[in-house]
């Protein structure tokens, strides 16, 4: 008689990443707000885990930037500042328009891009759209031929997330954006890539000059 083999376990990810997950998606999508305090015990209690994930995966928060550990105030999800989503975007507007633009120069499919444009038109609440226009902006840049460049666009995407969630909570601006969005992905459908670029930089540039302005005393300084 021929022993059927037994079927591989399906992995399951680890409790750290479970709770990794789910406090950055809090985070990302305004559940937690900039500065609210993040609790080893309450945040064991709520997962049903033990501290040492909630304390690894708090930890590796700090190293994406997403929360701030200090001694004496214990660990805060991090302050969305001026002077960070200025540094956040200039990064992006360094490198992302010219993602996009390689992107649509190589022929790159866009219909990820697409997908995510529909999704956040569809969104029912805040926290959708959220995550689908940054399914959006990363759909434009990961196919840009350069692995490298889309990583470090990565490194500062979720940054860029909770200056975005902090600015739509002050001042909603979903459908200028989505006009934007649209207008972006036209042209690079077209295959107008300098076009494309430059129609995406002006989004970033507005959003982060809208969402956080410069006083004239700061303007003078530079």
């Amino acid at each position: 008689m021929t022993s059927v083999p037994m079927p591989m376990p399906i992995p399951i990810p680890s409790r750290t990443q479970y709770v990794l997950d789910a406090i950055k998606h809090r985070i990302l999508t305004g559940q937690l707000t900039p500065g609210q305090a993040l609790v080893e015990t309450e945040l064991a209690a709520q997962f049903g885990v033990s501290k040492t994930p909630v304390r690894e995966a708090l930890k590796t928060l700090a190293g994406t930037g997403l929360v701030v550990m200090s001694q004496y105030k214990g660990v805060t999800v991090r302050m969305a500042d001026a002077d960070m989503a200025r540094e956040v975007y200039d990064v992006r507007l360094l490198l992302e328009p010219e993602a996009l633009r390689r992107a649509v120069r190589r022929g790159a499919s866009l219909d990820s891009a697409r997908d995510a444009l529909t999704r956040a038109d569809d969104a029912t609440d805040a926290a959708e759209r959220s995550l689908a226009n940054r399914e959006f902006h990363r759909a434009l840049y990961v196919p840009c031929g350069n692995p490298l460049l889309g990583r470090m666009l990565d490194e500062v995407r979720d940054q860029a997330a909770l200056v975005a969630a902090v600015a739509w909570a002050a001042q909603p601006s979903w459908e200028r954006e989505a006009a934007e969005h649209r207008e972006i992905l036209r042209l690079a459908v077209e295959g107008d890539a300098d076009a494309a670029a430059r129609a995406l930089h002006a989004h970033i540039a507005s959003f982060v000059q809208r969402s956080f302005p410069e006083s004239p005393q700061q303007e003078g300084q530079e």
